[in-house]
Parts: C-alpha cells; structure tokens; sequence
C-alpha cells in the first residue's frame, strides 16, 4: 500500500476503476484493429455520463503466431490512477488484449493477472473471469458502438489483464472468495473516490454471500488477524467462514438483513469494539474515538469508586483503562461487549443470533457477550 495521504488543505484527488482502465484499453485496441488508429489517449464514456480521457502506456498490433489471427490481434494498456485512494492496485498496468472473431458479440477473458470464480455466491458463475457486471457492460457498449462506426458485423475476445496482479491478489480477499489467479477487475462508476472504501465493502459483503452460497451458517467477522485467530481457535472455523471486516461493523450487521445466517459471531480489539459499544458503525479512528470518559461512565455504574473513574479518564489508552478497571473486578470487557451486542441486536434481524468477542492486545479473549 503506498504511503498516506499527507494532510493538505486541498480536496482529496479521486481516480479511475480498472473497469474504466479495462474500457479504455479495450476501446483502443479494438480501434486499433478496425480504423488502423494507434490510439495516446482514449477517451470513455462512464455509467453516469461523464467523458473522460485516459492516457495509454502502449497500443499495439500483436502477431501471436495462430492461424487466422494475422492483423486480427492488438493490445493495449494503462496505468492505473487511483487518485488519493489507498487502493492496492493504484500503479498497476492494466491491459486489455482484442480479437476479432466472427461470431458477433463480446466474450471475456482472464489474462494474466486476473483472477477466475471458483466459489458459488459472487455474482459471476464459476468459471469466469473476474470480470465484474459493470465493467463489462460498460466495454460491451463502447465495442458496440465501435462496431456500429465501422459496419463491423463480428464480435470480439477480450482478454483483461493486470501486470503483477497475481502477487497483488494476495492482499486482497480474492483468494478467501475463491476468486483464484489474480486481482478482480471492479467498478460501479467508474471513478475512484478516495478513502470511500466501497471496494472493502463490496468484498466483505461477497465474503458474506459466497460462505451462504457454500452452505456455512455460522459466520465469525472479525476486524483484523488477531480476533481471526481467536475465531479460529474458539470455534475452529475455515477461512470461508472468517470474513474479515476491517472496520466496517455496520457494512456486516446491514448486510444481515438482506443475507442472514444462523449465527454471527463479531469479534474485535477491545477499544473498537468499545466504539460500537458507543454506536459507532465505522470504527477507524478517521471517524470515531474511544471515549475514555464513556468507559469510566460505564465502570462507575458496575462499582467503579471515584478513585478508579479518575485513573480510567487520565489513561492513555483503551487497553490501560481496562487494565485498571480489571485490577479491581469491573468487567468492563463484559461490560462493553454487552452494550455492543445490544447496538447490533438492533440492526440485524430477530432470526440471527448474535454474540460479541471482545480481545486484548495479545490476542486473549477479555469479554464476551450473547
């Protein structure tokens, strides 16, 4: 990931999906191969109206050596620019290799880099290219109109490809979706805007509906490795099983009421979880804070003395504050862990069962509510 985004007076820079990166590249090679134009720029239409130009890397003629394909061939490529977005894949060559082919239409597939369903609950069969629904109807449409420029009765084989998109894949949740070999190419807009986190979203969401698809319903969200290794060892649940939230509890307990199961366990460090203890459903620091004074508020009411609410306020972290409070037999991870339950409860539907881990920094579970 590069690094932050220093703090700056200036709005936040957005950028491009590498479904636009895959139009873009695709709309010129196949320009390329029907008007003979070795395209710089190529310039797309995005789902809600706005033209935008992108800039190419290369755009080329290939001879791959098969029968047929002479002067049938072309690629081309971007650099993918995701704005002021943390996005793994912002750097990335993002390329699309076009064939004409006879039958009419547009057919898509994996190249390197990108990966293929493996997985039933993903809204692509088994089997296909992770090719996302937007970005190929919006590549369809622009081929199409393409086609229609240049009384072009074929089709075309598109084949999307991601320069060191496999490596990359790896730090993503593809390979927990069973979306195996490379990197998704996404997109609903077509714009990148930063720090929306909508992709995060969307993955854990798929996480979601793929373990469903699969016939597990217990699932165990969980904000990072250490609460996923406690899932694993309390409950010896498979990676499926395990969706990896982040700091995205709400985007977890919303989706339960469109895709419920059985049981749904949450767990997290003690201090985020003392923030949707507080109803906070977005609990990175950008939007939320633990609130030291809170949690003496929520001791005092379970026997904490003045002299203890005291040294709660003036700790320098959530984890001090529950040392102290531990030290003299208030429960305040029980005690958090209760009240977060309560702020879920009210979220997902009555026929989920719901239950709240909450862990220290060593990974030791410190509260549990159910």
């Amino acid at each position: 990931m590069r690094d932050e985004t220093p703090e700056q007076p200036a709005p936040l820079r957005s950028g491009y999906t590498t479904g636009s990166c895959a139009t873009a590249t695709s709309l010129a090679a196949a320009r390329l191969l029907l008007a003979g134009e070795v395209s710089e720029v190529a310039e797309i239409v995005l789902p809600k109206g706005q033209r935008v130009p992108m800039r190419l890397t290369f755009c080329r003629r290939l001879e791959t050596g098969e029968p047929g394909d002479s002067g049938r061939v072309a690629e081309a490529g971007t650099i993918k620019d995701a704005g002021d977005d943390p996005d793994v894949t912002h750097g990335a060559v993002v390329f699309a290799r076009v064939r004409l082919v006879a039958e009419p239409g547009v057919r898509f597939r994996a190249g390197p880099g990108v990966g293929t369903v493996t997985r039933a609950g993903l809204t692509l069969a088994v089997g296909e290219p992770a090719i996302n629904p937007v970005p190929r109807q919006m590549m369809t449409r622009h081929l199409d109109e393409l086609a229609a420029q240049h009384a072009y009765r074929g089709g075309f084989e598109v084949t999307i490809g991601v320069e060191g998109g496999a490596q990359l894949a790896l730090k993503t949740m593809n390979p927990r979706l069973g979306i195996l070999g490379g990197l998704s190419i996404l997109g609903t807009t077509g714009i990148v805007r930063p720090f929306s986190c909508s992709a995060y979203i969307a993955s854990i969401h798929q996480g979601i509906d793929v373990a469903r698809a699969n016939g597990y319903t217990h699932l165990a969200a969980c904000t990072g490795n250490a609460s996923e290794d406690a899932m694993r060892a309390h409950y010896g649940l498979p990676e499926i099983a395990l969706i990896e939230m982040g700091d995205f509890v709400g985007a977890v307990l919303k989706h339960m009421k469109r895709a419920p199961v059985e049981r749904l366990s949450i767990c997290g460090g003690f201090g985020k979880l003392s923030k949707l203890a507080a109803g906070h459903l977005d609990l990175h620091s950008r939007n939320s804070s633990i609130d030291l004074e809170q949690l003496a508020t929520w001791a005092a009411e379970h026997g904490a003395d003045d002299a203890l609410q005291a040294a709660m306020r003036a700790a320098n972290t959530s984890q001090q504050a529950l040392a102290l409070a531990h030290a003299q037999q208030v429960p305040l991870g029980e005690i958090v862990c209760r009240r977060a339950l309560a702020v879920a409860r009210d979220i997902v539907p009555p026929q989920v069962s719901v239950e709240i881990f909450a862990i220290d920094r060593q990974g030791n579970v410190v509260g549990v509510a159910r």
